[in-house]
């Protein structure tokens, strides 16, 4: 019952104080691509590196809504410099690809759709990325933390940074749709 109060306050009260649960599918007031955001963000070169090297910089930079749980600098510090090496090589594409669309969803999903995501799912919400398998979504204290299949936790530092083609949400860990 906890985490739903929880959920039920941030849903009534902070969102809209913080002006987040306004958010609607219009985006045509924001001049910039989720692509071109990251890039020209300084918090992503990692990813948006790594989205050049799998050839999904151009999905991100076109006119279709997604949703992209954006792993920082700082998250992908957690993840050996090897692995990131070698998931960059030409061979790896494919594996690189399978974990980028993981951070992805079709459409725009604001935080206060996440949040009554929850609330309908008693606390927990699943969401099925572009790469086909889930991310669950669920409360902890006031962040909204993502989980992989794995056991891996991503909380979303950063929400709903809108865009023309849809919406980022900074998160502080990586997230894997399978062991590395």
């Amino acid at each position: 019952m906890k985490p739903l109060l929880t959920i039920g306050l941030w849903v009534f009260f902070v969102l809209p104080a913080l002006g987040i649960a306004q958010a609607t599918d219009d985006y045509s007031d924001f001049k910039k691509t989720i692509y071109t955001t990251a890039v020209e963000s300084g918090d992503y070169i990692t990813l948006t590196s790594a989205l050049k090297a799998a050839d999904l910089d151009i999905l991100l930079d076109g006119d279709a809504p997604f949703t992209i749980f954006a792993p920082s600098d700082r998250a992908f510090k957690k993840l050996s410099s090897d692995k990131i090496a070698h998931l960059m090589r030409p061979e790896n594409n494919k594996q690189l690809k399978e974990i980028l669309t993981y951070f992805m969803v079709a459409g725009s999903l604001s935080a206060s759709k996440i949040l009554n995501a929850m609330v309908k799912g008693n606390g927990n919400a699943t969401f099925t990325t572009v790469q086909g398998k889930k991310i669950k979504a669920s409360i902890e204290g006031v962040d909204i933390v993502l989980s992989d299949g794995l056991g891996n936790k991503a909380r979303i530092t950063i929400a709903d940074s809108d865009q023309c083609n849809g919406i980022i949400h900074t998160i502080d860990s990586i997230i894997l749709p399978k062991a590395l």
